[in-house]
């Protein structure tokens, strides 16, 4: 018998008990209150209900779909292990919390991972650790007047409209007070990244919020007139996203606010969705040529890319036209495909991009073999929460990290994961007022700024610890991975690194990158 049949028979039956119980016990009428509504729920549940569930299950079905919604609540709070829970697990939350709080980071009675299981990484000390004098260590961007000295880490790319205003307002306050840059993502410099006068980094995507004209094309006389403001330290264009490569950004209609598509330029009521790829330019010589326009429309300032590595084929071309060209960018940001996002598709997100450890050693590569890797800057960014996880993209070939989630958890982001539905809980990835005015700009704001200065303060002590003087001296032999249960190697032995300047001589390129060397030209991606 189906439960729709038992419902039918459990209801007659109630409505009857009720009925002759009340000429007895007339107070037992009130249990109409009870019975009709849950009759006529299960009704409409039998006759109307689109879910098959409910049409055989009337009523109880419900509770399927109520378990379902609160899932990834007990998921987070009572099954997963402090390492097992993704994206991020609570061993790294709680560490970014209280770092960001100021409050005792430290770990008793010894580590939870499993320091004999494949994959575990550490980084080898010396025996004779030292004092680096320099506690916040910088790198040089760009050359001339217009450079800029960054901090080794930086907030990346969060644009006001996948945040909140006052998480806009909160990570430029950090920023200014940390002396670290907050990158505007490609929704364009908004009021709010300027209220405490953090240095900015200007990301413009294909989209080209901020410097567009009517029709959505790039804009040269806005793009400078925002160029040469002095809290703008640097351009960033941004070709390629690691959580949805080749797609295009997303702000999903609902969190788009009237204030928010003023900034952009675009129309309410849709999905601002910018297009997968740029109208200024078709070739790696034509980037090339962009690029040297914006540095010259900016008054120098350094100017470089943002990409997520996919077809190998398509950076190498860029790099032929890096050495025919003799022009390059300041730098490239490797973005890793297991990078955040706001909003992606789940095919673009899962299983589309290289992820960033594997990308930084191929461009690292690419760089010096083409012999321009000393004209650069690499930019690190995915998934930093600890002073190891940058350490080791530092070791990899990095000379600065981004981090985006870490930013976002100094904030109090809990990982619900709920910024493409406008309904963050703690005010950060929303647009509804109700919610983002909870967030306490001020406060979160401080602990932003104590987040940075105690993942920096960590990264010191750990080159220290190695017995380095500079945090420019650690190298891909400095981090050891286990291989297998008795096999130990250390990062120079697990990646391939090539000699300086061998993809210049036809005699010393590496047989692994012949055919993709001789296949690419500078003057298409194909």
């Amino acid at each position: 018998m189906l439960a729709r049949q038992w419902f039918y028979i459990i209801s007659v039956t109630s409505l009857a008990a009720i009925f002759f119980c009340q000429l007895y016990w007339p107070s037992v009428i009130w249990l109409f209150v009870v019975a009709i509504p849950l009759i006529l729920l299960g009704l409409y549940d039998v006759f109307f209900s689109k879910h098959t569930i409910l049409r055989i299950y009337p009523v109880v079905g419900h509770i399927r779909y109520l378990l379902e919604s609160f899932r990834p609540e007990i998921q987070q709070y009572f099954i997963e292990t402090n390492l097992s829970g993704r994206p991020i697990n609570r061993e790294f939350r709680d560490l970014v919390y209280q770092r960001s709080k100021g409050v005792n980071d430290t770990r008793p009675f010894g580590t939870q991972f499993d320091v004999y299981k494949v994959g575990y990484q550490w980084m080898s000390h010396s025996m004779r650790p030292i004092h680096i004098k320099e506690q916040d260590p910088r790198v040089t961007f760009g050359r001339g007047e217009k450079a800029y000295k960054a901090s080794l880490l930086n907030i990346s790319a969060m644009s006001f409209g996948a945040l909140s205003k006052n998480a806009i307002l909160a990570l430029n306050k950090g920023a200014k007070k940390g002396g670290f840059y907050h990158n505007s993502g490609e929704g364009g410099i908004s009021p709010y990244h300027l209220q405490y006068g953090a240095d900015l980094v200007w990301q413009i995507g294909t989209g080209y919020f901020g410097c567009r004209d009517s029709k959505g094309n790039f804009c040269e006389s806005l793009f400078t007139e925002t160029a040469h403001q002095d809290y703008v330290k640097m351009i960033e264009i941004k070709l390629s996203q690691g959580a949805k490569p080749g797609h295009g950004g997303i702000l999903p209609a609902v969190k788009l606010t009237p204030e928010i598509a003023a900034i952009r330029k675009v129309p309410l009521g849709q999905d601002v969705i910018s297009p997968p790829a740029h109208s200024s330019f078709n070739t790696p010589i034509e980037l090339l040529t962009f690029i040297d326009r914006l540095k010259e429309l900016s008054g120098g300032k350094p100017v470089g890319i943002k990409l997520c590595i996919g077809n190998k084929r398509e950076f190498l071309a860029l790099c032929k036209a890096m050495v025919v060209t003799g022009s390059t960018p300041d730098f490239i940001t490797i973005d890793g495909s297991e990078g955040g996002t706001g909003a992606s598709p789940i095919e673009f997100t899962n299983s589309v991009g290289m992820p960033l450890r594997d990308a930084l050693v191929f461009v690292q590569n690419a760089l010096v073999g083409c012999g321009v890797r000393d004209k650069l800057r690499l930019i690190a960014s995915g998934k930093a929460l600890s002073a190891f996880h940058v350490l080791r993209l530092l070791a990899l070939g990095a000379d600065t990290v981004n981090s985006a989630r870490a930013m976002m958890l100094s904030l109090g982001c809990i990982q619900s994961r709920h910024c493409n539905n406008d309904k963050c809980p703690t005010g950060i990835a929303t647009q509804d007022a109700a919610r983002y005015n909870a967030l306490d700009y001020e406060e979160k704001g401080e602990r932003a700024y104590k987040f940075h200065a105690a993942m920096i303060k960590n990264v010191v002590e750990l080159v220290g610890a190695a017995g380095l003087e500079n945090v420019s001296d650690i190298k891909p032999h400095h981090i050891q991975t286990r291989v297998s249960e008795n096999i130990i190697e250390h990062l120079g032995q697990r990646y391939n690194y090539i000699a300086p300047d061998s993809l210049l001589d036809e005699k010393s390129i590496p047989p692994a990158w012949q055919y993709d060397w001789h296949l690419v030209s500078e003057t298409t991606w194909k």
